[in-house]
């Protein structure tokens, strides 16, 4: 591996710790700062608010500064405004700090996207792109699963000193190991959001944020599914979650080379397809413990193999606009996920089972598949009529 793309890898690590650690600390935080489980649950919603304002706006404002200054910045905010969680006395502070927390997330791996196919070798675009976001994947293996013991038996506080440090080792990879690759040809934000006036550029952001919904309808209730369905111990979660991260970790791996070796939209359509399929047999299957446990890994690694094609499906379509074109899906799948929890618990809303969110899912990827083969569609008629 580049040792410029290691430095790409811990800053997804940091992010990867940043966003997901917090739902396993909520019980320790809400009786902290003494407020109810569903009131700190508003900080996971409050990082995810900074995504979807941080993503685009930093990549416009930073738009024709070299992207190795840019990534510099974005690592000293993560390291920064993760410290902030560690003193924030109250609730208040507490939720602005995670506000705060999500800005860099969506621009980091927006600008890190089209650094990492710079970086890479021909023809290797797309698995430069899956090494990065490989720190996502083992932030879910590993880094949660650390973070949330310590927060569980130390003190949640701890947790975030630990992201922190992580974050500072960012800064220091990237400022040693990140070449100084020369920033794109100066560009007014009016030519930037041109290419948002195209409709493959929606279509993408629909394939992410509806078809990426099949995830978060299973990931959002997990854990009930686990306990309710598969009748595992409440205890025996956290080890079994281990089992999705290790599957996310191979299917991102995965999803790169796939993606350089077909086209970034089949390889789409065949994951979202493969995703649907996974999801039937969830909600058919869950209720036996040996299947269920078989499921969690290969759900997590079909569902994570797709971020590399999106990302570099993007960055293929928006040429000129690519770092603000890839930033843009970043906080799509965080629609996708806000989309994917909401409309997968409506089921549970009317009294069903844990597993039914996951029919749900089904629809969600199959919505995904669709709008990937209007796409595909497109782009053949334009190359045909090109060719004539």
């Amino acid at each position: 591996m580049k040792k410029s793309l290691f430095s790409l890898l811990l800053g997804g690590l940091t992010i990867g710790i940043t966003e997901f650690v917090m739902m396993g600390l909520l019980p320790d935080i809400a009786s902290d700062l003494k407020v109810s489980i569903p009131v700190a649950g508003y900080l996971i919603s409050a990082y995810a608010l900074g995504v979807v304002i941080g993503a685009p706006l930093i990549v416009i404002i930073a738009r024709n500064e070299p992207p190795k200054k840019i990534l510099l910045i974005l690592a000293t905010m993560l390291a920064f405004f993760n410290s902030l969680s560690i003193i924030a006395p109250s609730y208040s502070l507490l939720f602005i700090s995670r506000l705060l927390s999500g800005l860099p997330h969506g621009a980091f791996f927006g600008v890190g996207a089209v650094v990492a196919t710079r970086l890479a070798d021909k023809g290797k675009e797309a698995q430069a792109i899956s090494i990065m976001f490989s720190g996502l994947t083992i932030a879910n293996l590993a880094g949660v699963p650390i973070g949330t013991y310590i927060g569980h038996h130390f003190a949640w506080r701890y947790t975030f000193i630990i992201i922190a440090f992580i974050g500072m080792i960012t800064f220091v990879a990237l400022y040693f190991w990140m070449p100084n690759l020369e920033a794109r040809a100066k560009e007014t934000v009016k030519s930037q959001l041109q290419f948002f006036k195209k409709p493959e550029a929606w279509l993408v952001i629909l394939i992410t944020a509806i078809g990426t919904g099949g995830l978060f309808c299973w990931i959002s209730y997990i854990a009930p599914l686990l306990t309710e369905v598969s009748q595992f111990s409440a205890s025996n979660v956290s080890y079994i979650l281990v089992l999705a991260g290790l599957g996310m970790v191979i299917g991102n791996l995965i999803g790169g080379k796939l993606t350089d070796r077909f086209s970034p939209e089949i390889t789409i359509i065949s994951i979202l397809l493969f995703l649907s399929v996974d999801l039937i047999l969830v909600y058919l299957f869950s209720s036996n413990q040996y299947v269920s446990l078989l499921l969690v890994f290969t759900t997590g690694c079909i569902s994570f193999s797709i971020g590399a094609p999106i990302q570099m499906l993007m960055i293929k379509t928006a040429v000129g606009s690519e770092m603000i074109a890839s930033a843009a899906i970043q906080a799509a799948f965080n629609v996708g996920n806000a989309l994917g929890a909401f409309l997968g618990g409506l089921p549970l809303v009317v009294g069903l089972n844990y597993a039914t969110p996951n029919l749900v899912g089904v629809m969600m990827a199959l919505s995904g598949v669709f709008f990937t083969t209007i796409f595909l569609q497109r782009k053949r008629r334009i190359l045909k009529w090109q060719n004539n």
